[in-house]
């Protein structure tokens, strides 16, 4: 299958191994920005286990991930050593990070992990499908009457603001600045930080955790459904006779409570926007597998499960081939091994989701876009106690997203070059212009 149009340049041989050869992931160069995978490819068959400058490891291996990931006896999640000198003692960028599910162990993880799921049951996530149809129908009728728009700012980033809105409980009139804010505070955990970045990146968790002590305070007294309202969940589970209440001696202090839902925003937003945005910008490449795609939504129209069951396919490839969030961190708690390279206690380790994605011991040609590629155990959404609590959701957005947008518009074409976000850790576009 040869690909379309030309959006993913191709790396020459020599630049792969000059990149590879020094690799660093605080000194990356433009161009491994806009096409990381044969750089991770060279080092997944050279050095799976690279040893970076600062005396970090990098892995590239899908297996080594794998390992790593379900071994929490050896492998923390907890960023205090790592981001203390990174964003300063006192400082809001730490706080978040620090307090925040994804940067944490147990107990700590455990006890907002249970809160989260228990709003994002597979009852309640069905019973979101009919509000976000209407949302995605909407935007498509803004674009249609327009005639062109962007993918990203017109379409996959106002649809995940919006639904985590509402599991929040934001008021409409109030959603204005969490783009702007989740953008800020995500962007502060790239590996090299600017002065700009990480100025922008506190003045965002302050301004957001100051308008959320206003939201918590209206919702303590004035509580939502907590079947579906996560912040009314998160609020009653201080109280250990609420339903889902976590009991005396693990609930939320304030702190936890209004970084989680700092979280719960930037971990559904920009993945979202990503899986959106980056499976439209795919298709336009491999338009064999945009035109079978649609040949299949067409034959299956009138067997809803069908349907549902061959999108949710072509989503969880796009997650792997382009994976939203690339990169993972975790940290030696003792001496251990990783790939046959022996670490060191206290050593860091990155894990390249992206790299792993691609691993061809994993998936039969991997760096092929196959959407209908089955058995698909990519780690898009991570892996063991750390695996994305919103997955379903996820899963759900795109499903939608992505279908209805090829269902209205099929013909749609970029009509400028893509402008990519510049970020190793998360992948995806800034603007896709585009017309239908």
């Amino acid at each position: 299958m040869s690909p379309g149009i030309s959006i993913t340049p191709p790396m020459p041989p020599e630049r792969v191994r000059e990149i590879a050869a020094s690799f660093d992931l605080r000194a990356l160069p433009a161009d491994f920005y806009a096409n990381p995978y044969p750089v991770y490819a060279l080092l997944r068959e050279t050095e799976p286990v690279k040893r970076m400058p600062d005396g970090s490891y990098f892995l590239t291996r899908y297996a080594d991930l794998v390992n790593v990931y379900r071994d929490a006896q050896n492998f923390s999640s907890d960023k205090k050593v790592e981001f203390t000198p990174k964003y300063g003692a006192g400082s809001a960028l730490l706080e978040h990070h620090t307090t925040s599910l994804v940067f944490n162990d147990p107990p700590l993880h455990t006890r907002v992990r249970k809160l989260i799921m228990g709003a994002l049951t597979r009852r309640a996530i069905a019973e979101m499908e009919p509000g976000l149809v209407a949302l995605v129908d909407g935007l498509l009728d803004g674009i249609e009457q327009e005639g062109d728009g962007d993918l990203i700012e017109d379409f996959a980033s106002a649809i995940p603001v919006e639904i985590i809105g509402n599991l929040l409980g934001v008021p409409h009139e109030d959603r204005a600045p969490l783009r702007g804010w989740s953008l800020a505070i995500l962007g502060a955990l790239e590996p090299k930080l600017t002065p700009e970045q990480e100025a922008l990146g506190n003045s965002s968790v302050s301004e957001f955790t100051a308008y959320l002590k206003t939201l918590v305070a209206h919702r303590r007294q004035h509580p939502g459904d907590p079947e579906h309202d996560v912040l009314t969940r998160l609020i009653q589970g201080e109280n250990k006779d609420s339903p889902g209440g976590l009991g005396a001696g693990e609930r939320l202090s304030e702190s936890e409570l209004l970084q989680n839902c700092v979280f719960i925003l930037n971990a559904g937003h920009e993945t979202t926007t990503n899986l959106i945005g980056n499976a439209l910008v795919a298709l336009q490449e491999w338009p064999e597998e945009k035109a079978a795609l649609l040949a299949k939504m067409e034959s299956l129209s009138s067997d809803a499960a069908a349907l549902e069951a061959a999108m949710s396919t072509a989503v969880d490839e796009f997650l792997r081939f382009e994976s939203s969030n690339q990169l993972g961190n975790r940290r030696a708690l003792r001496a251990c091994e990783v790939g046959g390279v022996p670490l060191e206690e206290g050593a860091l380790v990155t894990l390249c989701i992206g790299a792993a994605n691609r691993d061809s011991a994993q998936f039969a040609n991997a760096d092929v876009l196959q959407l209908t590629r089955e058995n698909n155990r990519h780690l898009a959404f991570g892996f063991g106690i750390h695996q994305c609590a919103g997955l379903s959701l996820a899963r759900l957005e795109g499903r939608i997203a992505i279908g209805r947008f090829l269902r209205r518009f099929p013909s749609y074409r970029l009509t400028a070059a893509p402008v990519r976000g510049g970020r190793a850790r998360f992948r995806g576009f800034l603007h896709a212009p585009f017309g239908v």
